[in-house]
This record gives C-alpha cells, structure tokens and sequence, in this order.
C-alpha cells in the first residue's frame, strides 16, 4: 500500500464519519451548552464522552499498517479540546487514546499513539483559552498540522523497533497529518454550522413568543375572561401554525380558535380529560394521539395537542392548549413555544393584579391627602365666609356654593379617572375661595384646550399643585402676584404646566421636596409630593413631573400623561377605601 491509496482509503471513512457526527450533532441541543468551559458535572461528562467516542470513530475509520493504524483520532479530540477546554479535551483524549492503546496493547506504536492523542486534545483544551473564537477552524487545522508531527515524532522516539516504526512513519504521515488537519478544519466548521441553526431557530421561536406576548399584553392585564382570552386566542391562531388554539379557566372552556370549534364552545364545560389532568396536576403535557387528549366527541379532528397550566400567584387558574391534526401535526417544538407563550401569559396575569394594587395605592394616597388637606382648608375657607355673612350675604352664599362644590367632589371615595373638566371645576372652587381671601393678590391665568376637557386624569392632581404656588409662591410676597395654567394635548398627551412668580425655592429645598421619601408633615410640602409620587406610579418614571425653581423669580411645574385605555373600577376604589 502507498500513501495515496491510504489518503482516498482515509478520505472516504473521514466522509462517513463526519456524515455521523453531523446527524448525531442535529440531534443533540448542542447550541445550548455553547462554546464555553462550564462547572455544570453532567454537561462536562457529556461533551468528554461524545467527543471521545468520535476519537474511537477516527480509530476505526483508520487503516491497519504494519502493526499500527492509520487513524482520524486526532481531529476528534482536538475538536472537542476547543469546544470544551482542558478539562473536555484531556478526558476525550483519554478515551480515545485509552482505546488505541487496549485495541492493540503490546504493539509497538499503541502506547506513543495513545499518549499523542492524549497529548493533542490536552493541548487544544489549554490554547483555547487564549482564543477569542475558539472554534476557529484555522486554529482546529494549526492545531492537528502540529500534532499529528509531534504524534509522527513520538511513534519514531518512543517505540522499540525503530525500523519498523520508521517504514510506519514513512507511509502513514502524510495522510494522516493531511486528513486530521483537514478533518480538524471541517470538524470545527459542522459544529459552528450546527451551533448556528440552532441558536437561529431559538431565537426565531423567542422573537415569535415575544411578538405575540406582545399583541395580547394589552388583553390579559384585564384578567382572565371571555373577551381577554378570545383575543389572546385569535393572536396565537395567527401567529403559530396549529390547528387550533383554546383558553380555559378551572372550569369552562374561555376561547376556542379554529378545527374542532363545532364542539369545543367558549363558555362550556371542560370537556378534554387530559386538560382536566392538568388543572388538578399542575404539569404540562404533550399528547400524540386523539385517545390521550381525551375528547368524547365522536370525529374530534385533534390527533395532537400541547396542554400547559396558566399562573396566577403561584396557583393553576386555567391553561392554554395549541391541537393538532392529521393535516397540521404537532412537534415538540410546537410544545416549547406553548409552555413559552403560557409562561408570558402567567406573567401578565400577575401585571394585572400588580396593576389594580398600585391603582389601590395611589387612591389610598388621595385618601391621605384629603385628611391632611381639607380640616385645615375648610377651617380657613369657613373664616372667609363667616366675614362676608354681615357685609355681604350673596357673596357668602356663592362661596358656600362653591365650597360644597369642591368638598362633595373631594370627599367622593368611588370617583376613579375623572374628565380634565371636572378637575378644573374643583380648581375653580378653591380659587374662587382663596380669591375671595385675599382678594387681588392672586391672579390666575387658565389656558385650556377645549379638546382636551373630557381627557381621563386622576383626581386631586392640579388642585394641591396651584394650591402650592397660592400658599407658598405668591402669597410669599406682599403685592402677591400670578399664576398661569397653561394646558394642552397632543400626539396622545396631556401637557399641563403651572408656573407662578412668587418666591420661589433654593435647589437644595427643591432637592428635598423631589427627594424620594416618606411624607412626615404638611410643612414638608404634603399636596406636591403626593402628586409626584402618584403620577409615577400610575403612569411610570418616564412620565415624571418637572419642577424648575429660582429663589425670587417663581416656580414652574409641569408633567405629561398618556390617556389610559383600562379605568380603575369602582369596585376597586371601594377596596382601597376600606
């Protein structure tokens, strides 16, 4: 035999080993393990076994000459020793080289040859430390060019027949260092190719779950009904090819999209036993025939199905179920996008009820306000009207109006969102007192878009702000002085702006009165930090309110609100209220 015949010999086992590798690649996750060293014991032993198993495929994809083997070992275990580091690289080489050595113990090439092999995937472990890419197919075929020499070297050193080791070297060296280095090379390139469409069709799955998490986000922070699900349902059914998508609570079927809705109805009773399984079990399952769903209607289409449980604090309150049928089978990736998508529609069940306590919340924060404010309010408002009883009894007749006006509207516990309008009147019963105080010391100035009147806001949110520049702003001066209210909406906001010219504030008062913290009294500003914090909370940090302040030149506050799409229920308030 010659080297060439020994090169095709080489060639044609390499091609069938890398044929194998690349269907056993397909089939194990491998893109989720990733090009990393890890501590994980199993993930270890894992990669350590299946490269070495590929290094015993390169022995036997070898060829027997003169007592020895022309083999392929070498570009399995340097593969591996750049994929899994040292450690991964050693114990492939171990096996593979522990393997030569067994197969042909007493040879004189086993122990040099088991040794190089060790020694090669040793190596590749260590300098894949030092690599950025460590699965760089030019390092892979540097790696083999170098070792399979070394491996050359030693079978000549360290076996006990030099001739004959000699003759061995002189016809398996080319084709061995020209195999494994290109072997190594394709070997590293199979693992990038495989690594790559796995980690494609991972993300294209998890682009997929979050494009529909994100179309029903708006429907499920509603809770969990009939018209929620149904949405959902109908977003799934457009969005991943199933035959049909259902949402159930623990008991009725909620929404059923497509095959079979001639007898699974929205508003009936659970029919499917597997779902009834789930609900009592709280595991999810996969199901590959019509018998295991568990359907008693006679002609059910479904033939598969996937069944995952729905959360909600830590307890089953429904499932979401994606059928298949003879036409549109289910696979199992089918069923990691249901636990996928059931776990983001979990989640947002739980926003809902995080979104009602903070509503409660930032209600409860309007009953507080309204026991601080108005004892100390309406004892200066009951003084005003006390003086005009004698000198001016219509007058004190319109400012009574006018208190009963603001007082019945603030101490109205179920009122939710209320129209801009009925803000403003509130507004314009404390001014109209306060006017009536201190007469021509307040001006005010209001500039409202007519658009905006019936704009959703939360009550006591522009009162207690002007209420501020009064008390602390103009009246800080003796000739008092101004404040404008300027308000108007565009592009989905509301923009409302108070500015007054009083005195004014230092920033490191302003720094206090913006500085998170709980409210201790009514001195450190209670009606403006009550406002910032609440509009945070029902609206978010980037809907903030801006206060600029210059000591003797006045104050400006201003802020901006999307109008919401869901309303606090009254039942809701009546909640927080007790």
């Amino acid at each position: 035999m010659n080297p060439e015949t020994l090169i095709i010999i080489l060639a044609e086992r390499f091609g069938l080993i890398l044929a194998g590798a690349f269907m056993l690649l397909t089939i194990i996750p491998i893109h989720k393990i990733g090009f990393r060293k890890t501590s994980h014991k199993s993930i270890i032993a894992a990669q350590i076994l299946s490269f070495g198993i590929f290094g015993i495929l390169g022995t036997y994809g070898g060829n027997f000459v003169f007592q020895s083997v022309a083999n392929l070992r070498a570009m399995a275990v340097i593969t591996g020793g750049l994929f899994g580091g040292p450690l991964v690289g050693f114990g492939a080489g171990l096996i593979a080289g522990g393997h030569r050595i067994l197969i042909d113990f007493g040879g004189f090439s086993s122990i040099p040859c088991g040794l190089a092999t060790v020694l090669e995937g040793t190596a590749a472990g260590l300098i894949s430390l030092k690599l950025t890419n460590r699965m760089d197919w030019r390092a892979a075929a540097s790696l083999a060019f170098v070792g399979e020499i070394i491996h050359m070297i030693m079978v000549l050193y360290f076996s006990s027949t030099y001739s004959e080791a000699l003759k061995v070297v002189e016809l398996i060296a080319l084709p061995m260092i020209l195999l494994n280095t290109l072997g190594a090379a394709v070997f590293t390139q199979v693992i990038n190719v495989v690594f790559r469409y796995g980690t494609k069709r991972d993300s294209i799955q998890a682009q997929q779950i979050l494009d529909i998490a994100n179309l029903t986000v708006s429907h499920l922070r509603s809770g969990l009904t009939i018209e929620s699900a149904m949405e959902t349902a109908k977003i799934i059914y457009l969005n991943v090819s199933v035959a049909a998508v259902a949402i159930t609570d623990n008991k009725n079927v909620l929404a059923h999209i497509g095959a079979g809705n001639d007898h699974h109805l929205a508003g009936k009773k659970i029919r499917t036993g597997s779902t009834l399984h789930v609900l009592e079990l709280d595991e999810s399952l996969f199901l590959d025939s019509n018998e295991k769903i568990g359907c008693t209607h006679r002609g059910c289409p479904f033939t598969s199905a996937a069944v995952v449980p729905l959360h909600k604090k830590g307890e089953v309150v429904g499932t979401l179920k994606l059928y298949g049928t003879k036409e549109k089978e289910l696979d199992l990736l089918s069923f990691e996008i249901a636990k996928g998508l059931a776990n983001l529609c979990s989640t947002q069940l739980e926003l809902e009820e995080i979104q009602i306590k903070e509503q409660m919340l930032a209600h409860a924060e309007i009953r507080r306000l309204q026991a601080q404010i108005n004892p100390h309010f309406l004892f200066n408002s009951l003084n005003t009207v006390t003086s005009f009883c004698r000198t001016n009894p219509d007058r004190a007749r319109e400012l009574l109006l006018e208190l009963s006006s603001y007082m019945r509207k603030n101490l109205d516990s179920s009122r939710g969102y209320i129209p801009l309008s009925e803000e403003l009147a509130q507004l314009k019963s404390y001014l109209a007192i306060e006017q009536a105080r201190f007469g021509d010391l307040i001006k005010v100035d209001i500039s409202v878009d007519e658009k905006c009147e019936d704009w959703p806001i939360p009550p006591l949110i522009i009162q207690p702000l002007v209420e501020n520049s009064v008390k602390h702003g103009i009246m800080g001066r003796e000739e008092g002085g101004q404040i404008t209210i300027s308000i108007h909406c565009d592009e989905g906001l509301l923009s409302v702006s108070i500015k007054d010219d009083g005195v004014g504030m230092s920033q490191s008062k302003l720094d206090k009165l913006i500085e998170k913290k709980k409210i201790e009294s009514c001195a450190e500003g209670i009606g403006v930090r009550n406002c910032i914090q609440r509009i945070e909370q029902i609206y978010g940090p980037q809907y903030k309110m801006t206060i600029t302040s210059k000591t003797d030149e006045g104050t400006c506050v201003s802020f901006k609100i999307p109008k919401l799409k869901n309303q606090i229920r009254k039942t809701e308030f009546q909640m927080a209220a007790s």
